[in-house]
């Protein structure tokens, strides 16, 4: 469509407009999150050839949390993975490998009969492992990954094949028999032992990657490119994506071809023209192809791969996404883009479609620098990714936009969906994308209390903030001597105002557009001091096609009405194998507004900032209203019916 592509070149035609002009000069391709340890030098450089990136991610062992909810949520899911035991997570491979096992099946996704078992247990779950260790040095969710990885090793067979269920699954797949998704599985499982090698140094993980890398290569062998079309309609998550970074790390092209082969011609090709048909397709199962097109382009330097990534990225996110930043209904989307009247549903924003989102943010970010990128990012992870989590580190599967819903988690050792996967994934990760660099100039996307050490050169950044319970982030520097370089602070499209910045105190006359960067080049000196002020305020946003329904927003921060915990029982907020309450909750309709204009915040009162408390003022009254990410086990209501859009008589 002419209209996809005019606004995908507005968005992407370059860096915003920042105090200074700033040449940003294409550097090579980083490794995503940090450096192979180990025999990449080839793929090093191949990289090297293909300059794609404009801005650097920082390993995550550069960057540490301090006190905030990110660091609590993340202590929180780091008990819940150490709470699982080795041995029933090895079960079920060991079962199929023909080994003695006595442990207690695992229920739910991962239970013996499941087609999908050994996703979570054999994938996700070291994937988790390692994302700790490299953001926390969490050395004993270390050891657990260590363990596992020796005991899925032991069950790997001569010729690499590792699962936790038969070979046969992939006999069914090719000869069009029904299955679930084997492929899919066998990439959580791939990538878990590759996040083992590049972040905890596990170099058996590598031998594990490499045996199944190879067990795929011979798989595909002897199909054609008609019986990969029919074979890919079957979900095949992104085993594309984790075979490119097995030939980063090695540099062994045929796995690099092997990728290749998951090319799904009826998604890659109309995404190439700048045309959104993604009407009826589940939305999960594509993202993760969309990040393999991505991952491509960043080995390749091939454009095609980047126009697929980038159109995706921006039709989805910005014409098919809630307020939350969220995707989907029933996981499929529904309607064409910039039209989710009627999506509101129990079962919308699949959690997993969230994460991948982000994960696919962070690769088109990388490419322009362009700011902007992190106003989606930022109010993503803020409203559809913080508070899906309850006390004891169980996960949402869907984060439910029906008016009267409460959110629904899953069971300790009987769930195990792909978003207790994904979600155990993310909470490990919260260090990662609050800071970039392209060469000696840095970047600052994220106001979350954190201490950077850009050990290349020999600075130190320690932001200190209360935010979003104060509108402002405080930054210290530590160099060991005087040094010159540009700062880029990140200023949010939702800034009230000018933003102020003070540096050493003094006030300094600069201004930045909400939406860009505010930078400031001179030489910095150790225990330079940075106030930055980033005024926040009330403001709505309507539903996509549907201007009468409304959510409110303050700052980045999606706020919702709280509507109560009557009638809530315990089976309506937790469950096991099934992902939704049984019985689900009925439904309530939207809080009316009065009669509003468009844009209008009246309605809308801060109690306190301080302490995120709002009141809302509707036809049924007064309601006390708080940050989506923060409502547990009680009903709420995320957008509000805004009489002034209803035709003329209803009522």
């Amino acid at each position: 469509m002419q209209h996809g592509a005019d606004q995908r070149r507005r968005f992407l035609k370059g860096a915003a407009a920042t105090l200074i002009a700033t040449v940003v000069t294409p550097r090579a391709s980083a490794f995503d999150l940090a450096e192979p340890l180990a025999n990449g030098a080839a793929a090093k450089q191949a990289i090297a050839e293909q300059p794609v990136r404009c801005v650097q991610p920082f390993a995550l062992n550069q960057v540490r949390l301090l006190e905030s909810d990110f660091t609590r949520a993340a202590a929180t899911n780091r008990r819940y993975l150490q709470s699982l035991p080795i041995d029933r997570l090895a079960h079920n491979f060991r079962l199929q490998a023909g080994r003695t096992s006595h442990a207690t099946p695992l229920g739910g996704w991962e239970k013996p009969e499941c087609e999908l078992r050994g996703h979570f247990s054999g994938g996700h779950y070291l994937s988790a492992c390692a994302l700790a260790y490299a953001s926390e040095g969490d050395e004993a969710l270390r050891t657990r990954g260590d363990e596992l990885v020796a005991a899925l090793a032991a069950c790997q067979r001569p010729d690499g094949y590792l699962s936790a269920f038969p070979a046969s699954f992939f006999d069914r797949l090719s000869s069009g028999q029904k299955v679930w998704a084997p492929f899919y599985t066998i990439h959580k499982i791939h990538a878990g032992m590759l996040d083992m090698y590049r972040l905890a140094g596990n170099q058996q993980a590598l031998q594990v990657a490499t045996g199944i890398g190879n067990w795929v290569v011979r798989w595909l062998n002897g199909f054609s490119d008609a019986d990969m079309a029919h074979m890919l309609k079957t979900e095949y998550g992104g085993i594309n994506d984790s075979l490119y970074e097995l030939y980063a790390i090695t540099g062994n092209e045929r796995y690099r071809d092997a990728a290749h082969r998951f090319d799904q011609a009826a998604l890659f090709d109309p995404l190439a023209s700048y045309r959104d048909e993604l009407q009826g397709l589940h939305a999960n199962t594509q993202i993760p192809k969309i990040i393999g097109a991505a991952r491509r382009y960043e080995l390749t330097g091939e454009p095609r791969y980047r126009r697929i990534a980038e159109f995706f990225w921006e039709t989805v996110t910005q014409h098919r996404s809630y307020a939350t930043g969220g995707s989907s209904n029933d996981e499929f989307w529904k309607t064409g883009p910039g039209d989710l009247q009627g999506q509101l549903g129990l079962y919308s924003a699949e959690s997993c479609v969230a994460y991948n989102l982000l994960k696919l943010t962070r690769h088109v970010y990388t490419w322009s620098g362009d700011p902007r990128a992190f106003d989606y990012y930022e109010r993503t992870l803020y409203n559809a990714r913080l508070g899906t989590q309850d006390a004891d580190g169980m996960k949402l599967y869907y984060y439910p936009l029906r008016p009267g819903a409460a959110k629904f988690y899953n069971s300790p050792t009987d769930s195990f969906w792909c978003c207790t996967g994904t979600g155990a994934e993310e909470f490990a990760r919260f260090n990662d994308n609050i800071y970039f660099h392209d060469g000696e100039d840095l970047y600052v996307n994220l106001f979350i209390p954190s201490e950077l050490n850009w050990t290349q050169q020999r600075v130190t950044v320690r932001q200190e903030t209360r935010f979003p319970r104060e509108p402002r982030t405080r930054m210290t520097l530590k160099l060991a001597q005087p040094k010159r370089f540009a700062l880029h602070l990140r200023i949010p499209s939702w800034v009230n105002a000018s933003a102020k910045l003070h540096i050493n105190g003094q006030m300094q006359e600069m201004f930045a557009s909400p939406g860009s960067y505010l930078s400031v080049q001179r030489e910095w000196r150790d225990g330079d001091r940075i106030e930055l002020d980033l005024p926040m305020q009330l403001h709505t946003l309507p539903l996509p096609g549907d201007d009468s329904q409304v959510a409110m927003l303050y700052g980045p921060l999606v706020l919702a009405a709280r509507l109560g915990n009557q009638g809530l029982t315990h089976a309506m907020q937790y469950g096991g194998y099934g992902t939704g309450p049984e019985p689900e909750p009925p439904a309530q309709p939207s809080p009316r507004l009065a009669m509003t204009t468009p844009g209008n915040t009246d309605w809308m009162r801060i109690v306190s900032a301080g302490e995120l408390r709002f009141e809302a003022t509707t036809r049924q009254g007064t309601l006390a209203v708080a940050p989506l990410n923060e409502i547990y086990g009680e009903r709420y209501a995320v957008y509000w019916q805004n009489d002034s859009d209803l035709p003329p008589g209803s009522d």
